[in-house]
């Protein structure tokens, strides 16, 4: 069993930046993980597709709305996977899960608890 543990977010103003982070249990995750990502769920919408990053390689992807303004990381000796965003904007609130993939599994299997971000105008 995978546990993500989130931290990080909070209330921001427009143009500012906030980092959260992940860490995943298990010393022996990064031996069977094999990406990482964020999503988001705003009110009222449907949850979507953030950022990922290919584990063992480190190749990362972006949806086109934060594409240039968020970063993901990862740090593999603490099985963590952090998201810093930049140029925050009201439409980028929501609620922001990290998520897992392991070996075996052709989707995200575990997921964070979850985590509040506003931007305020």
């Amino acid at each position: 069993q995978v546990q993500l543990v989130q931290s990080g977010g909070g209330l921001v103003q427009a143009g500012g930046s906030l980092r959260l982070s992940c860490q995943a249990s298990g010393r022996t995750f990064s031996s069977y993980a094999v990406a990482m990502g964020w999503f988001r769920q705003a009110p009222g919408k449907e949850r979507e597709f953030v950022a990922s990053m290919r584990w063992a390689g480190g190749s990362t992807y972006y949806s086109d709305s934060v594409k240039g303004r968020f970063a993901i990381s990862r740090d593999i000796r603490k099985n963590a996977v952090y998201l810093q965003m930049n140029s925050l904007r009201p439409e980028d609130t929501a609620v922001y899960y990290c998520a897992a993939q392991v070996q075996g599994a052709d989707s995200y299997g575990y997921w964070g608890q979850g985590t509040q971000v506003t931007v305020s105008s």
